[in-house]
């Protein structure tokens, strides 16, 4: 090394020592402010996040089963901002359930200072802060990012004052617009009717089964088909469960598209789409109810042992809600 580099590395050794030393001072002078308010982070310790208290309102279902009908009639009322779908909520939830599963992650977080409390609090933070900010202002505050519910035992001990709206939709149609429509969802094979049934069930089952471990003052089913063809009743009997004034505009809230405080749609989503949100009474749905419709449409590209699994399927639900029905007084 020449003299002139050595002379340089001195120079920056020196500046360096310097700007060290510059620091250390700096948080000397600031020591016993920044001691202070650790202490009083300590002492708040294990308490809950501001803002766990707030009434918030979580629509939640299969894909293609009607969130997006349901959260675009709320976001019609004055009251209520849903607003798109995050998709980083759940992703938050997913990945904490996966910390909570694996005894190796679950030890590193213990080791690491991390306990429960913390977690959830850091949780509820950051879905507060998405939930709060990725809109406008409102009274109430609604999230719609449909498979949240597969996890709602544990959202509603994140938000106890929460309540939930699950969406459900005969399987056959919903399993039609998902494969038609190329809508992707983890784990769902959009070339195998049969799979995709299959998967809509087990997600439906999981749901419901949340939903009836959070009890009817906190969970309501709502049926798409029913939403379409008596959309008052329907939202009657909604907002008296989200403790909500009636308002009219719920009914027309395809007015409030795009304008301010409004309806706000993906810009992504289509026209076909929209047109299908706007669309209140329709032969199709009415159809659908009778099991006709949509099966015709299915009919010369579904096999025909996928119509038997359905049947076998649509039975089994049945009658596994109407055992619960003595027990559980869950309106469906």
């Amino acid at each position: 090394m020449g003299v002139r580099a050595r002379w340089r590395a001195a120079a920056a050794l020196a500046v360096g020592g310097v700007l060290l030393l510059l620091w250390s001072w700096r948080c000397g002078r600031t020591a016993d402010g920044a001691g202070a308010v650790g202490a009083q982070l300590t002492r708040e310790l294990g308490a809950p996040v501001e803002g766990r208290e707030l009434p918030l309102i979580f629509v939640g279902g299969v894909p293609r089963s009607g969130t997006t009908l349901m959260r675009a009639m709320l976001d019609a009322h004055p009251m209520v901002r849903c607003g798109q779908e995050t998709r980083v909520v759940p992703r938050i939830l997913q990945m904490r359930q996966h910390w909570i599963k694996s005894q190796k992650e679950s030890v590193r977080l213990e080791q690491a200072g991390i306990s429960k409390a913390v977690l959830d609090n850091a949780i509820a933070a950051f879905c507060l802060e998405v939930i709060v900010r990725h809109g406008e202002p409102a009274p109430r505050l609604c999230n719609k990012d449909p498979l949240m519910l597969k996890m709602g035992t544990y959202v509603l001990e994140l938000f106890p004052n929460a309540k939930f709206l699950f969406m459900v939709r005969d399987g056959r149609a919903t399993v039609h617009s998902i494969i038609s429509r190329q809508v992707t969802i983890t784990g769902f094979d959009l070339t195998s009717y049969r799979q995709c049934l299959i998967k809509w069930n087990h997600a439906v089952e999981l749901m419901f089964q949340q939903c009836k471990a959070m009890g009817p003052e906190k969970c309501l089913m709502v049926h798409y088909e029913r939403l379409v063809l008596q959309p008052r009743e329907q939202l009657q009997r909604v907002l008296r469960f989200l403790d909500l004034p009636w308002d009219e505009a719920v009914l027309h809230h395809e007015q409030y598209i795009d304008r301010p405080n409004g309806v706000a749609l993906s810009k992504r989503l289509s026209e076909i789409e929209a047109q299908d949100m706007n669309r209140c009474v329709c032969l199709s749905l009415t159809l659908s109810l009778l099991g006709g419709l949509t099966v015709l449409e299915w009919k010369g590209r579904v096999p025909f042992t996928f119509m038997s699994v359905s049947l076998a399927l649509r039975r089994a639900n049945h009658a596994r809600v109407e055992g619960t029905r003595a027990s559980h007084s869950l309106s469906l």
